[in-house]
């Protein structure tokens, strides 16, 4: 039965007249030469010993080999956590948990930072040592977990009715939405040490931090307003009728409202922030796509570029890729688009 449904469909759409047949067929050629050459590419003229000899510098750069160990329980402790989290998602286990999840998140994440810096009894690794896979995701998640409440800030402050608060958010968001990013990044490389005292010198990778931060959050904001923007005024009544102030009131009844609206465009932030941290290259920080150019500058390794740049490729999009099916899961969980 589904196979005569399938002829069906193809001599309905593919071969309904001879013209549509002649292009069917010369699709079909195009694109079987097409897989063939791809095919043929990848396994027979590719030269992929660039990526097994330098694995470990793209995943964890120059960190020092005898503490990786420490790394090592990093991924443990993001792997545990996110097995929970699943868990918990895919109602496997009781909602009771659902309270500690966020805790358990947010106390991880000094501790991961402890393990990878050092410090506190642990022997320290300069942030110079962090590289490659390692300092793409430090930087990403780190300016993400940081950019969220500040444009969730800069989206109630641009709503509020404060003269001065709601046109500093706007002069901020609007500046710093009509610059580039490679800009932003400049500047912060350059101009943030300048407002500091002399003695007080930013780490380069704080500095590359911030100015993802920085520019991440004005787009955030955005996303932030407009979910505002779509909670209907019987909402604030309602709020106001049961004697709840303003804070309370955003924190309780609009905020998780509103975020619940534009999860697909947070995500949809969070997947480009995470794909901009390439431009931190530009600056001087060897993430992953500068450890790639310092790979690629080997004299055994040169114009090597597709291998080299797919696999980065590859690896951009196996996280990005787990982000939207985390947010897809997370959609139909809380029923978006559906009631």
């Amino acid at each position: 039965m589904a196979n005569q449904n399938i002829q069906k469909w193809v001599k309905k759409n593919l071969f309904n007249s001879w013209y549509n047949s002649f292009l069917t067929v010369v699709c079909i050629l195009l694109v079987s030469s097409a897989i063939t050459n791809i095919f043929n590419w990848i396994f027979k003229q590719a030269q992929w010993s660039v990526i097994q000899a330098n694995l470990s510098l793209f995943l964890v750069g120059r960190y020092p080999a005898e503490l990786y160990w420490r790394l090592w329980l990093v991924l443990a402790i993001i792997l545990s956590l996110s097995f929970v989290s699943w868990v918990i998602f895919t109602q496997r286990l009781s909602s009771r948990f659902n309270t500690f999840l966020p805790v358990a998140w947010a106390l991880s994440f000094p501790v991961v930072l402890w393990l990878i810096g050092g410090g506190l009894g642990l022997q320290p690794v300069d942030t110079n040592l962090w590289n490659g896979l390692l300092l793409t995701l430090v930087t990403a998640v780190i300016s993400i977990v940081l950019s969220f409440p500040l444009g969730v800030l800069l989206a109630l402050g641009r709503q509020s009715k404060l003269f001065v608060i709601k046109n500093f958010s706007i002069l901020y968001i609007e500046i710093v939405r009509g610059l580039p990013l490679i800009g932003i990044l400049f500047l912060a490389q350059v101009m943030l040490p300048l407002f500091l005292p002399i003695e007080f010198r930013l780490d380069r990778v704080i500095r590359g931090i911030a100015g993802l931060t920085l520019f991440s959050a004005a787009y955030l904001a955005e996303n932030v307003r407009g979910g505002l923007q779509s909670i209907p005024h019987g909402q604030y009544e309602a709020a106001r009728a049961l004697a709840l102030n303003t804070p309370l009131m955003m924190l309780l009844i609009i905020l998780p409202q509103a975020l619940r609206a534009v999860i697909p465009a947070l995500v949809g932030q969070f997947i480009g922030l995470f794909k901009d941290t390439s431009l931190l290259s530009i600056v001087g920080l060897l993430e992953l796509t500068g450890i790639s150019r310092s790979i690629l500058a080997q004299p055994q390794f040169l114009n090597r570029y597709a291998e080299v740049y797919l696999f980065v490729g590859l690896l951009y999009w196996i996280f990005c890729y787990a982000m939207s099916l985390t947010s897809r899961r997370l959609e139909k969980q809380l029923g978006i688009g559906q009631r």
